[in-house]
This record gives C-alpha cells, structure tokens and sequence, in this order.
C-alpha cells in the first residue's frame, strides 16, 4: 500500500483484505509503505517473487507519476501485471457556503472579470486533484493561479478565508463539509452526475464541454505472474467488492465500487497516463 495507515486507500483496502482472508482462509497483511509517489511501495512489489503471495492497490497516481517525474524506478508495464479495478471517485468543484458563485458560469464569469482577484485552490501540485483544477482553468479560458495547499484543510481554510475563491477536492474529501453547509458544490467532475451529490450538475454540463477526470484504485501483482494466478486473484477481489459489506464499506467511504478484468484496468491506466500528461504539459509543470 504506497499510502500511510487511517486514508481512504488504507481503510478501503483493509476491508478488501480482510474479505479476501474470509473466502480464502489465509490471512492477508496490509503493508503501508507511502511516500515518493508510491514509488516505493511499487519498487517492492517488482521484486516480489511473481505467485500471486504479494499484490499492490493501485490509484491514478501511478498514472500521474510517469510525467511528474523526469525517472522512475519501476515501469508499468515492465514491472506489473494488471488484477482488476475496484473502484472510482470523482472531484468536485466548490466554494464557501456564502459565495456569491453558484454556477460554473458564475465561476467563469467573475474569474475573467477580476483575474488578479480570483484565485482557484487545490492540494500539492501534481495531485489527480491539482492538474484536475489545471485542467478547469484551461478548458474554460481562464488565466487565472491555482494555489496548491498542503493539506484538504488548509484549502478549505483558504476558502473562509478569502485567499482563494473556489476548489477543486476529491468528493470523498470535501462532501463532510458540503453536507454539513460549510461548502457549497457548484460541480462534479464526471459525465454523469455522481451518486452522492445527485443534485450537483457535472462541469460539463454546466458550460464547460468535454470536461472529465476521475479518480480510481485497481490492483496490481508482479510482471510474469502467470494468468491462472491473475485470474484467481481477480475472481477474488471482484467476489470481495461485490459482497453486501464491502459495499457498503465503500458507500461509507463516498467510493464507487467498480469490477472488472485486467484488460479493463489497463485501459483505464493507458488513457489516465495520456490525459494527465496533456494537462501537466500544457501547465509547464517541471518534472521533479
């Protein structure tokens, strides 16, 4: 796991694993090894032996990190063989709940208005959350700063506070204060409205054509794992997302669970790489 313990990937994939442990009789051990952009969660997983004993979560990070980094000590497509999705979560465009702006047109309009007064939010730069942010800026027309905060919290204060005007967070991240009436949400990231925000229009809907990212975790085992493995594990891991528990563990977790093949999980990592690298090119951002 390339995150810290108590996070949405560790608690999802807690529950994922103890499930697994239910149907197989083995225990499964979470291993939490964050940091360097999961690089080194990923490292120790392309030198596991290649039996199925050792698997890695996945996320659109791993789909991030090829442009955010000028070399990276591991290859996708060297290194791992794909398992299977498991689920998605969108991003939400909000502001403070006494804004001015209800509408992404509002958004837009008083963006390009005041410019040097508009200030747009997110976490770390090079975040699925920060280049989804980058890509509103650029896909609307504007020219207006994203300021990247270090924590979820420090956006939300930068909102109450004036420095920034609006933000874009993931919706597990942000929907405890939409619900609670701190935050106001103008838009969601998807094609299609999102479950837990049914009444929040899509940005694309909203003025904004062609508008999309999203956010997703999967699973990966070794390279040169054999296919009768990688079956098993999937046939695993989809039985384990399908039960009435984990479920609802994801609901919980503002998580849309999501099946599937490996052929489907590397698809979804192909056009991730591919869209995050267009924003991150057309934002000049360096590679580290």
């Amino acid at each position: 796991m390339g995150f810290g313990p108590g996070g949405l990937a560790d608690i999802a994939g807690r529950a994922i694993g103890q499930q697994m442990s239910q149907t197989t009789g083995q225990p499964v051990v979470i291993e939490n090894m964050p940091g360097a952009g999961a690089s080194l969660a990923s490292m120790a997983l392309a030198r596991s032996a290649p039996d199925g004993h050792t698997i890695m979560w996945v996320s659109s990070q791993n789909a991030i990190a090829p442009s955010m980094f000028k070399s990276l000590p591991y290859d996708w497509s060297r290194d791992f063989a794909p398992i299977g999705p498991m689920a998605t979560f969108d991003f939400v465009l909000f502001v403070k709940k006494d804004s001015p702006y209800k509408t992404v047109k509002d958004v837009i309009e008083a963006a390009k208005a005041n410019p040097d007064k508009f200030n747009f939010g997110s976490i770390a730069v090079g975040t699925a959350q920060n280049l989804s942010m980058l890509k509103f800026v650029s896909m609307a027309g504007l020219n207006v700063p994203v300021v990247a905060h270090r924590t979820t919290g420090d956006v939300m204060t930068g909102l109450l506070s004036g420095t920034i005007q609006a933000a874009m967070e993931t919706i597990p991240g942000a929907i405890g204060q939409i619900k609670d009436g701190q935050m106001r949400a103008i838009a969601v990231s998807s094609t299609e409205r999102n479950p837990f925000l049914p009444d929040v229009p899509t940005v694309a809907e909203s003025g904004v054509p062609g508008y999309r990212t999203y956010s997703w975790n999967g699973m990966v085992a070794p390279a040169k794992t054999p296919p009768a493995v990688i079956a098993r594990l999937n046939k695993l891991i989809n039985g384990a997302i399908a039960t009435q528990d984990i479920q609802q563990r994801f609901r919980d977790l503002i998580m849309v669970p999501r099946t599937g093949t490996p052929e489907d999980l590397q698809k979804i990592y192909s056009e991730d790489v591919a869209v995050w690298r267009q924003i991150i090119t057309e934002a000049k951002i360096q590679p580290n």
